[in-house]
């Protein structure tokens, strides 16, 4: 059988009291374990993300842009071509519903066009 112990008031009392750093503050307490999820609980595994495997999201991405008026859109005929603000080689913008997540480069994969991430974007929300 586990032993008992008592403890004297004074005991209670400090185990109480909030620790004080340097400045004489208090040190907040560890945050408890949150029972629902949040914005601190993260996946811990691919079985957490199963929710939103599903979800739809839309994927574009951006060669370059450029500026024109109507009139020359309009004079634009099959073989034209249009100047974009990228040079050649340079990485491309990767979107994930109107969010630039990544940079990427052009890949020809059989005989279509696909993209390979060469740098994830760190949000700053």
């Amino acid at each position: 059988m586990a032993e008992e112990k008592s403890f004297e008031p004074s005991e209670i009392e400090a185990a109480e009291k909030p620790k004080t750093v340097e400045n004489g503050q208090a040190e907040a307490p560890p945050p408890e374990p949150s029972s629902t999820p949040g914005i601190i609980d993260m996946p811990r595994s691919a079985q957490d993300l199963e929710a939103v495997y599903d979800i739809p999201v839309q994927v574009s991405a951006i060669l370059g842009k450029t500026t024109m008026q109507v009139s020359q859109l309009l004079k634009l005929g099959r073989g034209a071509v249009v100047e974009l603000d990228r040079k050649v080689g340079e990485a491309i913008d990767i979107y994930v519903n109107d969010r630039l997540v990544a940079r990427g480069e052009v890949v020809v994969v059989e005989d279509r066009l696909g993209v390979t991430m060469t740098e994830i974007i760190k949000s700053e929300q």
